[in-house]
């Protein structure tokens, strides 16, 4: 599963060019002390930010997809993550929960953050990119079932617009075994922390 990529992935300078551009439109001097390396540095903040889009999600687990025969559930919590909105180009930045249940194969644990950040890691809508990482997981191991509860602050609802400081949205995401299996769901919710 790659991650569709905007057409025309735009190049380090004409990143640094629109910033540039964007200062001047604000009234700033550019090349003012302080400034004069401020395109720079926000053309290379936004393409660390938006790496996501050449990540293919089967590349990223190659290697790390091991045989194996329980059926309890795999719960990882509190993995921390950091966006930008689709809408206001402003951070969101919190926690993924996931869990899923085995069916014959575990996926190494250390790519379930990487895939978090697969999806974090490109313009976002908070209830988009929790289905985008269940589905993956889903996909990748086969699973019985996928749980993931997202939740975060988003700066474009605390510093802007209704200016609601330190709110959080949750979304979450069930599917097979966590959707029909009120049991499982529970229990994933209260090991994630979401009585």
């Amino acid at each position: 599963m790659s991650l569709p990529r905007p057409s025309g992935r735009p190049r380090l300078e004409e990143l640094e060019e629109s910033a540039r551009r964007i200062l001047v439109a604000l009234g700033e001097d550019p090349d003012r002390e302080g400034l004069e390396a401020t395109p720079r540095r926000v053309a290379r903040s936004l393409l660390d930010l938006t790496d996501g889009y050449g990540t293919d999600i089967n590349v990223l687990a190659r290697g790390a997809l091991y045989a194996h025969e329980g059926t309890e559930p795999v719960t990882m919590r509190d993995i921390p993550f950091y966006s930008l909105c689709e809408h206001h180009l402003l951070p969101m930045f919190g926690r993924c929960h996931i869990g899923y249940v085995p069916s014959g194969r575990v996926l190494g644990l250390s790519k379930l953050p990487r895939i978090v950040d697969a999806f974090a890691h490109r313009l976002q809508m908070q209830e988009r990119m929790t289905s985008q990482i269940a589905e993956a997981i889903e996909q990748l191991v086969e699973a019985r079932g996928v749980a993931v509860v997202v939740e975060a602050r988003h700066l474009c609802v605390e510093m802007r617009g209704v200016e609601k400081a330190e709110s959080q949205t949750v979304t979450s995401c069930m599917l097979g075994a966590y959707k029909s299996d009120g049991q499982l769901r529970a229990e994933f919710m209260e090991l994630a922390g979401r009585r």
